[in-house]
């Protein structure tokens, strides 16, 4: 079941700022930095900005030639494997199953390295690069996003640590089947107020 999201500008901000949202893997020896999954852009103050959180999942590969295999549906504990085909890189689902809150890439090319990367609503989530021959990439995350502004982002980007660090507001969406995220704070004047994200009119299932 998709959780549906509204965003919504109650903020004072003119300057147009874009909104950045992601999910930062739980992995402690991750050496990767988050992808921007959905950037908002031009909310205006007092709009807001409908989407949707599914838990379906895609996974697919990318090599060293820009070349990206279509994408395969994934829930935690499915294993994926790289392998090479006469025409090229191949990847499919293995009986194989990996640990109940994780989703794993094997690379059992002989040669080779390859990246994996994770779909969520058809935006790019995650991404694992330099998979060596007889390694894996374990992706697992907890059920919340983090929120912020930004300005030099893009979606589907892998963004860097300058960015990463200005963002410290987790939300989490367990056991939530709707629910606004309102963004206060801003402005120009002496009194403003730093950005600010609260996750309110929240429905449980």
């Amino acid at each position: 079941m998709d959780i549906k999201l509204n965003f919504y500008n109650k903020s004072n901000d003119a300057n147009k700022s874009k909104i950045v949202i992601f999910q930062k893997p739980v992995n402690a020896d991750w050496n990767e930095l988050a992808v921007a999954w959905k950037v908002i852009e031009r909310c205006g103050t007092g709009d807001y900005h409908p989407f949707s959180y599914p838990m379906e999942m895609d996974v697919c590969i990318s090599d060293a030639f820009g070349n990206y295999t279509q994408p395969l549906a994934a829930v935690n504990g499915d294993t994926f494997t790289i392998t090479e085909s006469d025409s090229g890189t191949r990847l499919s689902k293995s009986q194989i199953q990996a640990s109940p809150n994780e989703i794993d890439v094997c690379n059992d090319m002989d040669v080779g390295a390859a990246t994996a990367w994770i779909y969520k609503d058809g935006r790019k989530l995650a991404t694992k690069s330099g998979i060596s021959p007889r390694q894996k990439a374990v992706f697992e995350f907890k059920p919340s996003i983090w929120i912020g502004v930004a300005s030099q982002v893009e979606e589907g980007e892998v963004m860097n640590s300058a960015i990463m660090s200005e963002i410290n507001t987790e939300i989490s969406l367990l056991g939530i089947i709707s629910a606004d995220i309102c963004m206060y704070g801003g402005g120009t004047t002496s009194t403003a107020q730093p950005f600010s994200f609260a996750l309110e009119n929240i429905q449980r299932g």
